[in-house]
């Protein structure tokens, strides 16, 4: 990556553990696609009724080259909150996994075909 990774916490407090977990499934993305030019992983407690279980929102923007940057947004859904913010992370990530997976395939296709296209031969002279 060309920039650090940018870990945001809002609406609740930073957690040296929770950046941890953060950065390596980070690695792990950059394992995948090596390309990158800047993550951004937000962290956000909306909503403060406990009644029905803390909900976490987890926001993760990865810079592509050459596009635009993939947005991944995570919530949980209302009747199913998570407890576990661990649990949120997991999820935020292994979305944002396929989509750069989907990204990549979608790069390498269109470079194959374009690498397998036919192209005309060139002129010779003949005498």
């Amino acid at each position: 990556m060309n920039t650090p990774l940018e870990i945001s916490f809002k609406g609740l407090d930073k957690s040296p553990v929770i950046e941890a977990k953060i950065a390596e499934r980070t690695a792990k993305l950059e394992k995948h696609f090596d390309r990158m030019t800047h993550c951004r992983v937000v962290v956000a407690a909306p909503n403060k009724h406990h009644h029905k279980g803390k909900t976490y929102e987890i926001k993760i923007d990865i810079g592509i080259p050459g596009g635009a940057p993939l947005i991944v947004t995570h919530e949980s859904a209302v009747g199913q909150a998570q407890e576990d913010l661990k649990i949120a992370l997991r999820d935020a990530f292994d979305a944002a996994d396929r989509r750069l997976h989907e990204i990549v395939d979608k790069k390498n296709t269109a470079s194959r075909a374009e690498r397998n296209r036919r192209r005309p031969q060139k002129p010779t002279d003949l005498d």
